[in-house]
């Protein structure tokens, strides 16, 4: 999973590099459905259900952030994440305390875009 340190200038260049809307500015509230097909009703990959619709707390108040359940590290978009790419502040990382396989990043990423 990728995160977003306390380096992050909020300039928001990665905002829009997410094929997942996964990044969100500080204090704004996040959903499965915001940039994806989701809608209503659905199963995470985890095989627990939620609603797409539903908006979350948002995970900083401070700087932008990653929804991690949403980040996909861009595999099946691209071949590394594009939002570490175009940080000029180098704030995005792998988060090496919580790992993910490519299976599990891919079956996010067909949850949220079929």
């Amino acid at each position: 999973m990728l995160v977003i340190n306390n380096d992050c200038i909020n300039c928001d260049a990665c905002v829009s590099e997410c094929p997942n809307n996964a990044i969100y500015e500080p204090d704004e509230e996040w959903a499965f459905a915001d940039g994806t097909t989701l809608s209503g009703m659905f199963t995470k990959p985890d095989g627990t259900e939620a609603n797409a619709d539903e908006k979350h707390v948002a995970l900083s108040d401070e700087f932008f952030y990653i929804v991690p359940e949403k980040c996909t590290e861009c595999k099946g978009f691209h071949d590394e994440p594009q939002c570490a790419s175009v940080c000029p502040a180098d704030a995005i990382f792998v988060d090496e305390d919580n790992p993910e396989t490519e299976e599990e990043l891919l079956a996010k990423k067909e949850v949220m875009h079929g």
